[in-house]
């Protein structure tokens, strides 16, 4: 971090805010509720995953067309939470990727999400597929999945690019119930349109924790948003004084603040 144009406030700042992030984390784990508002999208994922349950139909799930990154990891935590509701239901979850790597790591998480749930056995690995890395024909071998499995739920978690309508719409096609969620702020206005549920902005990073409920991941959002309060009340009141600044600027106290 280039830290050069700092003065003692911005350091009492950054350390004030880790501080709060730190303490919510260690409050958590010391097992006091946390307060985090009711996001629909992702309480709807229980709700999916049961209907699809009792329709006797699979589900799909797509973390994207990238290959490692914050976004995919992120769609690969919510995988897993799918993959355990879909093993302690007896159901299958067909997760399609567009990336070897990715594709190793979801094989790796679904076959612990059945080894969890007590049922090795009925682990298909076989589902976790390698579609393509190219764009459309990835976009085409999910479609075509879609049709051939006649899935009940899809889920759209991870960086998608141009083929997310192409998804979105295509699962709309069968009538698949499906919640959809990416970091990538053009392609969230398709999902808004196509989709049942749509993760929006800082929610799709909040889904993990939301999710899990785990201390530290819990303790963490919400110090974060403390901080991100703090921040927001500070440029308010920063713009506030601004605006008044040439009529405070010759009180003595000012003139040492700006000094500093």
């Amino acid at each position: 971090m280039n830290l050069e144009h700092a003065n003692w406030f911005h350091v009492v700042m950054m350390l004030t805010l880790c501080s709060i992030i730190v303490g919510t984390i260690i409050t958590a784990k010391r097992g006091r509720e946390l307060f985090i508002r009711r996001i629909p999208g992702l309480t709807a994922i229980d709700e999916t995953v049961g209907r699809a349950t009792e329709m006797g139909r699979p589900m799909l799930f797509s973390v994207g067309l990238t290959g490692i990154n914050i976004a995919t990891l992120q769609g690969l935590s919510v995988m897993g939470y799918v993959a355990r509701l879909a093993a302690r239901y007896d159901n299958r979850l067909i997760v399609p990727v567009a990336d070897p790597i990715v594709l190793a790591i979801a094989e790796e998480i679904t076959r612990e999400a059945w080894l969890e749930e007590g049922k090795p056995e009925a682990h298909r690995p076989e589902d976790v597929r390698f579609l393509s890395g190219e764009q459309f024909a990835y976009a085409a071998g999910m479609m075509g999945l879609m049709m051939r499995e006649e899935v009940a739920s899809t889920f759209l978690f991870g960086y998608f690019f141009a083929e997310s309508m192409l998804l979105a719409e295509a699962g709309q096609e069968i009538g698949a119930i499906q919640v959809g969620g990416t970091p990538a702020t053009n392609q969230i206005p398709f999902f808004i349109v196509a989709c049942d549920y749509t993760i929006i902005g800082d929610e799709y990073y909040a889904a993990n924790a939301y999710l899990t409920k785990e201390p530290t991941l819990l303790g963490s959002l919400v110090g974060q948003d403390i901080a991100k309060s703090i921040i927001v009340l500070m440029i308010i009141i920063g713009s506030i004084l601004a605006l008044f600044y040439p009529v405070l600027e010759k009180n003595p106290l000012v003139q040492w603040l700006t000094n500093q």
